[in-house]
C-alpha cells in the first residue's frame, strides 16, 4: 500500500538503507524495515523512543498491563524486568506532600507531613550519632585535658544547632545547598569508594521516587574519606592533650566530621571498611598565631 516513488527497506538493526546488490548480499532471516516517503528509521533506538514516549502517555494502562503479565510470568528474569519496569512507572519524583504520595509514607511516623521533612530529619539523626560519638570519646582523653576538650564540643554542638544539623543536604526545597548532593529533582549519585574519582557501578537512587527506593536509600551510607574514628577523633583529642598553649582549629575538626569536606555519599557496596590510611592535615590542626603590629 506504499508508493513505490520515496519509499526505501532499512536494516532493522541500525537503519542502514539498502541498496540492490546489498539486499541480495544479505543472510537469510534478515529484519527489514519497509519505509514511505518521508519516514525515517534509526534501528533498534526508534523502537525504544516508541517505547519510551508509550510509557509516558499511557503509563497507568502500561502499568496494568505489567502487573498482568506478571501474574502468569514463570521465567525469572522476565519477572525480575516486569518488577523493575511496574517499581519504575510507579514513581511520583515530583509529589512533595503526604497528602499527594500517601504511599511513600507507609511505614513512617505521622508527623513527617512531607518527603523532605522526613529526609532531613534522617540526615539530622545522623549528624547527632556522630556528635555523640565525638563526645562519648571524652573517657579516652587525659584527664589534664578534659575540660578543653568538653569546651570544643559544646562549639561544635552549637555550630550543629545553628546549621539545623546540616539537614538541607538532603532537602531539595534548599536548592542552593541540595545541589551539592543532588539535583532539584532528588537524584543522589554514589560519590566512593573513597580512593576513586567516582563510582564504578554509577549508583543512583532517588529517594523521592516511591515507597522502595525511600527505604533501599536509608541504607546508603555517609563515608568518612579521612576516617571519623581512626584519624579525626583521636587527633583532635591528641590535638587538645599536646596544645602547649595554642588553640585548637577546631572548625578544621568540624569540617571533616560533619559537612560534605569530608563526607561522601556512597552505595552500600561502595562503603569501604577497610582503613583508609588517610590523616588529618598537620599544618591546620592549631590556628595561625596572630602577630602582634607596633603603633608607631
Amino acid at each position: 500500500q506504499l508508493p513505490l516513488a520515496g519509499s526505501r527497506l532499512c536494516l532493522y538493526e541500525d537503519g542502514t538503507e539498502l541498496t540492490e546488490s546489498y539486499f541480495r548480499a544479505l543472510p537469510p532471516q534478515t529484519e527489514l524495515v519497509l519505509l514511505g516517503p518521508g519516514e525515517s528509521w534509526r534501528g533498534c533506538a526508534s523502537d525504544i523512543e516508541r517505547l519510551l514516549a508509550a510509557f509516558c502517555s499511557q503509563q497507568g494502562a502500561v502499568v496494568e498491563a505489567a502487573r498482568r503479565l506478571l501474574t502468569d510470568e514463570r521465567a525469572p528474569r522476565r519477572q525480575k524486568l516486569l518488577a523493575d519496569l511496574i517499581h519504575n512507572l510507579s514513581e511520583n519524583i515530583l509529589a512533595e506532600d503526604k497528602e499527594d504520595d500517601q504511599k511513600w509514607f507507609e511505614g513512617l511516623e505521622s508527623r513527617f507531613k512531607n518527603k523532605s521533612s522526613y529526609l532531613r530529619h534522617s540526615c539530622e539523626s545522623r549528624m547527632r550519632g556522630y556528635m555523640r560519638e565525638v563526645s562519648g570519646f571524652i573517657s579516652n582523653v587525659h584527664p589534664a585535658a578534659q575540660d578543653a576538650y568538653r569546651g570544643i564540643i559544646d562549639l561544635m554542638a552549637d555550630k550543629l544547632k545553628s546549621v539545623k544539623y546540616n539537614g538541607c543536604y538532603f532537602d531539595r526545597r534548599e536548592e542552593e545547598e541540595a545541589a551539592r548532593l543532588c539535583t532539584t529533582e532528588g537524584w543522589f549519585s554514589c560519590q566512593g569508594p573513597f580512593d576513586r574519582d567516582d563510582c564504578p557501578c554509577k549508583h543512583s537512587i532517588n529517594p523521592y521516587s516511591n515507597r522502595e527506593s525511600r527505604i533501599l536509600f536509608s541504607t546508603w551510607n555517609l563515608d568518612h574519606v579521612i576516617e571519623k574514628k581512626r584519624a579525626v577523633v583521636p587527633e583532635l583529642a591528641e590535638a587538645v592533650k599536646t596544645r602547649d598553649g595554642r588553640e585548637v582549629n577546631w572548625e578544621y575538626f568540624y569540617q571533616l566530621l560533619f559537612t560534605l569536606d569530608n563526607l561522601k555519599l556512597v552505595h552500600i557496596a561502595c562503603h569501604k571498611k577497610t582503613n583508609h590510611n588517610l590523616s588529618c592535615d598537620k599544618t591546620r590542626i592549631y590556628k595561625k598565631r596572630k602577630q602582634a603590629h607596633e603603633i608607631s
